[in-house]
This record gives C-alpha cells, structure tokens and sequence, in this order.
C-alpha cells in the first residue's frame, strides 16, 4: 500500500473529508521538499513523513469544530497545521526556529490553513485563555501538561501524547491508546481543576 493510501485510509477512519484529505497528502509533499532543503524533522521520506501525520490524527477524537487551538513547539507543523486542514478551527502556532515557521506560514499560504504561526516561545502571560492547548514530542509529558494548563481558559483541555515510557498522570488527566503501526501510543488528555 502506498503512503498516499495509507494516509487516505487513515483520514477516512477519523472522518476526514476527502477534499480534506487531500490536503494532508499535499502537506505531506510539501513537507518532504523542504525537509530537503532546510531540517523540519528526521523523517526524509514521504512514508516517513506520513507516518507523523497519521499520529497526528489520534488527536482528531479531542479537538472539536470552532475550538480555538495553541500548538506549542510544533516544529513542522505536526500536529497544529494538520488540525488546521482537517478541522474547523482557528491554530496559533509557536514554533521558535524561524525556518520552521516559515514553512508552516507557506502551508498556511498555499493550503488555506486557518493556522497563526509565531516564531516564538509560549509565555503564560502572553498566551492563554485558548480552549486546547497541544504539543507532541517537544517536552516532557508531565512537564507539558503543567505548561499547557497555563495556556487554556477555564474548562479548557491540555492535549499531549504518550510514547514508550507510561507515565503517572495528575488527577483530571486521562490515557486514550491507539495503534500506531507496531506500537502502542497515547493520547494523554488533562481538564485541570
């Protein structure tokens, strides 16, 4: 099965529309000829490179329509620019090295995605009151949850996700594994009290 395939099934799943899902494949290509030029991220190829894509889309379960979305640390744009093309949400993203806001500003451009790219760091007194607050591989889980606590308004909703290592969670916080190829992931979701 090719990566196109595997991407399309993967957004079929999570009911992603198929228009939609084509942005994920442009994405994907995109991704790849700047990764070429410029380090987004270790994975060179657009199997490699799809396989962040399809994790990303775990986090579709939490992230519902007209929610205001910060993504801190998100690199290449995994996973905020891929919410921003495949929900109906508003994306402020950060990301501190200036070449990778750079391309997620391109995808924003060239896409349509509804994504805010910032070439900076998240700072509580800057950055708060949004409704969900995700990060994926940048901190420490439990380091990440305590951070995006400070960035979502009252009854908002931390988002990270859990690798290899089980970590014990703060009370409020609950563990949602997935399959994601040979390996057994988490979605960890946090309502702080």
């Amino acid at each position: 099965m090719s990566w196109t395939d595997e991407l399309n099934r993967a957004a079929g799943a999570h009911g992603v529309p198929v228009a939609r899902a084509r942005l994920l494949v442009g994405f994907v290509e995109r991704f790849v000829r700047w990764n070429q030029k410029i380090n987004l991220s270790a994975a060179r190829t657009p199997d490699e490179v799809a396989r962040q894509v399809i994790d990303c889309l775990a986090l579709l379960p939490f992230v519902e329509d007209g929610k205001n979305v910060i993504d801190v640390g998100s690199g290449g744009g995994l996973p905020g620019a891929i919410l921003a093309l495949v929900r109906d949400v508003r994306v402020t993203s950060l990301e501190s090295v200036n070449k990778k806001a750079a391309f997620q500003s391109s995808i924003a451009r060239e896409l349509g995605a509804p994504l805010d790219v910032r070439a900076e760091r998240a700072d509580p007194q800057v950055h708060r009151d949004f409704d969900i607050a995700v990060s994926r591989a940048t901190f420490d889980l439990l380091e990440w949850l305590e951070l995006g606590r400070q960035l979502i308004r009252p009854g908002g909703l931390v988002l990270g996700m859990e690798g290899r290592e089980i970590h014990s969670l703060p009370s409020g916080a609950e563990r949602h594994p997935y399959e994601h190829g040979d390996r057994t992931r988490a979605v960890i979701t946090y309502r702080p009290s």
